[in-house]
This record gives C-alpha cells, structure tokens and sequence, in this order.
C-alpha cells in the first residue's frame, strides 16, 4: 500500500511542477503544445483547444511542451517570443510550485511536530555559559557561525558542524541583537537528579507555541531549513564527503518510504512519516531543478540569461537550436545518472 502511493505521491509531485510552468505560460499568453505527466509511450490522451493533455507510462517526470521552446518559431505566441522576464517567470515556476507544495504539506503536519525555538528559558546547575558577559534567560539564539537557527536543533547542529571550540554567537536580547565573538561552548558532563550522568550544553530550552500563525511560522522556518539541509548535501557531494553511490533515486525514496511507514507502531505515525518525506523530497525538487545545469530549469534561466546579454550587447538575436543542442545532451547526462542511481538502489535493496 504504502509503495503505492509513494508512486501517486510522486506523480503528485511532477504533476504540480509542470503545473506551474503550464499556468504561468498561459498567463503570459504562451501557446502550449503538450501537458504530460510521465515519459514514455503514452496511456491515455485528450485534446484540448490548443493542448493536447497525455499521461505517460514511467511515472519519472513530465514536460510542458511550450511552442518555440528549445527551437526556432515564427509564431507570436513562442516561448521565445516571449520578453526575458516573461520566460524566466514560466521557467521558475514549477519549482515555485514545489516548494509551495512543500511547505503545505509540512503545514498540515505542524500541529503533530516536535518544532522548537532556540529561546533560552532554564539553565541547568553549575552551567559556566550564564553571565552577564554571556548567555541569559530570554536570550533568542538568532546564529551559529554565521548560521540562522531557526529550531533548538540548529543550535547543536552548527555547533557540532564547525569542529571548533569557540564561536560566534548572535543572540536577539530584548529587541536587541547582541554578538559573542570568540565564545567558548561546548557539551559539558552534568549529573541528573537520579544520579546518572550525560554530555549537554546546560541549556533550557522554550517548549513550542501553538496555534495557526505558530504552525505558519515554523512550517516556513523548517521549509528554508530544508533548503540548507539540501545545500549542504550537495556541498558534502562536491568536496567528496559522500559519494554518486550514495545518492537515491526514485526506486530507493520508494523503498525508504515504504521501510518507515511500516516500522511505524501507528498508522497516524506512518502518516506523519510518509508526509514529511515528501515535503522534503517537495522542496529537493525545488532546488534541484533551480540549479544551473542544462535540461533542467535552473540551466534554461542561466543560459536565458546569457543569450539575453549577449542579444543585448550584440543587438542580434542568438539561434536557440544551440541552446536546445546543450540542453538535449545534458538532459542524455541526466538520464544515464538517473539509470545509474536506480541501479545502485536495486543493488542496495537486493544485498540488504
């Protein structure tokens, strides 16, 4: 049950990306050719005034075909024909769309999350981090090195992540933002009350808000959160920290899915499982498809955005069957990454 709808969750999540490129597209009076979710041989078609609707069979991606779109076209109503910021409005949208998605669905799940400001409420007997020349009762932890802490998590997070002893903590005290250079914190051994011992940083911390606009904000503070979370994978991915082996692939999000929301003891817990991955998976797609590689959106705004300076310079207007030659040959890259990574899912599954 739970792979099923995985792969509805999933084609939820293609549908509303090219959701977003269809509705922009229209409302910038672009002609669009064809609406598809999925790839491959199709299932199920229909015609519609100008667009013909189809659903694919590989439930692992979809496209919104736009007129003049990685070609030449006379026609008025062109993608290409279409002023700059029109074009990068329709380009962006999709992932606009996913990360709305995203955090919708974490605002469904906000009232049963464990969300928690880092806003000082206790410190535990014989703290040193207390003083006036430090840390106090009320204090919000605003940063970490340079990193916002939106949840109590955050702050143990950055402080583990930068392998240092001292940091730079910004805090907001009464309205104000007040900075800690060089400032030493790090977990200390504090004895319980019924005897054992364990390693903390001696700090207190607010329980959560309720309400709707406390479910606003924290859902909004964890979608950004997850954005980060992303950005540092990638970063660990560049430097080599983890590997293309590494990586998951639809196969692999499927089974990881499926693992969890068995292992859940309820069904309300599978629920709140099976909806928090796919907000983050939401809001990776987001990010992923905003990055500047050609084939996906992110690399269509960027080289937009060179033709757009070079026409500009040069006052003559650059062929897009070039654009479109760089674009089919990353989006073949792509799809031999994607085949390799389902392939390293169905190993891994297989010599669990």
């Amino acid at each position: 049950m739970y792979i099923l709808l995985a792969i509805i969750a999933f084609s939820a999540l293609i549908a509303d990306h090219e959701l977003g490129h269809f509705l922009v597209a229209k409302a910038c009076g672009v002609k669009v050719n064809e609406f598809s979710l999925g790839m491959g041989p199709q299932l199920l078609k229909r015609q519609g005034k100008e667009t013909l609707y189809s659903l694919r069979l590989l439930p692992i991606g979809g496209y919104c075909a736009m007129e003049g779109e990685g070609e030449d076209s006379d026609d008025p109503r062109a993608f290409t024909s279409k002023a700059p910021w029109q074009r990068i409005l329709i380009l962006c949208a999709g992932a606009a769309m996913n990360f709305l998605l995203g955090f919708l669905l974490l605002l469904c799940v906000a009232p049963q999350a464990n969300f928690s400001e880092p806003i000082i409420v206790q410190f535990m007997e014989g703290c040193p981090y207390e003083g006036t020349d430090g840390l106090q009762v009320g204090d919000r932890i605003y940063s970490v090195d340079g990193h916002r802490t939106y949840f109590t998590g955050n702050v143990a997070e950055y402080l583990a992540r930068s392998g240092e002893d001292t940091h730079r903590i910004v805090l907001i005290r009464d309205g104000t933002r007040v900075t800690l250079e060089d400032f030493v914190l790090t977990p200390r051994t504090y004895t319980l009350e019924n005897g054992s011992t364990i390693q903390h940083y001696g700090i207190y911390f607010a329980a959560r808000e309720d309400g709707l606009a406390a479910n606003l904000r924290y859902s909004w503070y964890e979608s950004l959160d997850l954005v980060r979370l992303i950005w540092h994978s990638l970063g660990d991915l560049v430097t080599g920290a983890v590997g293309v082996r590494d990586l998951s692939g639809v196969i692999g999000i499927v089974d990881m899915v499926n693992q969890v929301s068995v292992e859940a003891e309820t069904g309300g817990e599978a629920a709140f499982n099976f909806v928090c991955i796919f907000a983050l998976i939401a809001v990776n797609l987001a990010v992923m498809n905003m990055l500047p590689i050609p084939a996906l959106d992110g690399g269509q705004v960027f080289f937009l955005l060179i033709t757009w300076g070079i026409e500009t310079v040069s006052r003559r207007r650059v062929n897009p069957k070039y654009e479109g030659y760089i674009h089919t040959a990353g989006f073949i890259l792509l799809m031999g990454l994607m085949v390799m990574v389902m392939f390293n899912d169905v190993i891994r599954i297989l010599m669990r």
